[in-house]
């Protein structure tokens, strides 16, 4: 579904990603994992032309994404949950799902998609009404994954969903994911939460200062000692 062949990124003066590969197959979740400032988040701002590729090929679907705008990706069936969850604070929860729906005209596949968001979600339901940004950072992180699930996407890119949430709400997080991927939606996972990560995820990649060092199903991964030593604080 999604393919990166030697793809590079560049932060000014700073190569930020050094010729990277990665596949991402129908229905997989797959994920990154790598220390901070490994080059994570730029992999996703690449796919999504936040951060242009200086060399190298993304293909979606067998299209080229290296030359389409941003905006217009969501068209396309790739939707990104950004770090830090960027929800509309001023907008009620109700609102800043209608706006992840902006794309979509057709009523009732958006009542179809809110109720099962609701259903994934069911405290944004009771929550429908307040702003975003009197939310808990977990109710957030709901919302953020909610809106993007309005959008009806094909491929789901997840940036740190878990960053700083209680460990209750990592785990309830990590069982949406599940959940969305068991529906039929491919997801692209970058987080920091190795452990986790390996645990809910078919195949991992492993970053390293911008450069892919390992890769391989994500329980052969877990079972690594380097994995174990360097991600999984296991000796």
């Amino acid at each position: 579904m999604l393919s990166l062949t030697n793809v590079s990124s560049r932060y000014g003066a700073i190569q930020a990603l050094k010729g990277v590969n990665l596949r991402v197959d129908k229905g997989e979740i797959v994920t990154l994992i790598g220390a901070n400032g490994a080059g994570k988040t730029t992999t996703l701002r690449a796919i999504t032309g936040l951060v242009p590729a200086s060399q190298g090929e993304i293909l979606f679907e067998g299209r080229r994404l290296n030359d389409i705008p941003t905006h217009k990706l969501v068209a396309l069936g790739i939707c990104m949950v950004p770090e830090g969850r960027a929800v509309f604070a001023n907008l009620s929860v109700l609102e800043n799902l209608e706006m992840g729906a902006y794309l979509q005209r057709d009523k009732v596949k958006n009542k179809i998609a809110l109720e099962r968001v609701f259903g994934l979600f069911p405290r944004l339901s009771e929550r429908s009404k307040q702003a975003a940004g009197t939310l808990s950072g977990g109710e957030q992180q709901m919302l953020a994954i909610g809106r993007a699930l309005m959008a009806h996407p094909r491929l789901l890119l997840l940036d740190e969903p878990s960053l700083g949430l209680a460990p209750i709400l990592v785990h309830s997080i990590f069982e949406a994911i599940d959940l969305i991927n068991s529906e039929g939606t491919t997801i692209l996972l970058v987080e920091q939460n190795a452990n986790a990560a390996l645990r809910h995820s078919h195949r991992a990649y492993v970053l390293e200062t911008g450069s892919i060092v390992m890769d391989g199903p994500s329980q052969q991964l877990a079972a690594d000692q380097r994995v174990k030593e360097a991600y999984l604080g296991e000796k």
